[in-house]
């Protein structure tokens, strides 16, 4: 897969992209290397660091950097919810 950073710049695009936001990002990845064939994935987390080229985001599985011209959708989304206890033994 080429990227050409010209070719999906918008400017203003997701303004809501800051470090600290948690969000769910849809973008593209490489057919070949993935490994059922998928065109595309998400990363859910928190984002540690957004420039103009790069999101970094932290997941459950660690930290992804996902290129923004390759970056398809972005939400913010709430915090998750808070997990209950179950009844305590006796």
């Amino acid at each position: 897969m080429t990227v050409h950073d010209d070719h999906r710049v918008r400017a203003g695009w997701a303004p809501f992209l800051q470090a600290g936001r948690r969000v769910v990002l849809r973008y593209a990845i490489d057919r070949e290397r993935s490994p059922h064939g998928e065109t595309m994935t998400d990363a859910l987390g928190t984002i540690l660091e957004a420039d103009e080229r790069t999101v970094r985001v932290m997941t459950r599985r660690g930290q992804v950097r996902v290129p923004r011209a390759l970056v398809i959708a972005a939400k913010e989304v709430p915090p998750p919810p808070v997990r209950r206890q179950g009844p305590t033994a006796p």
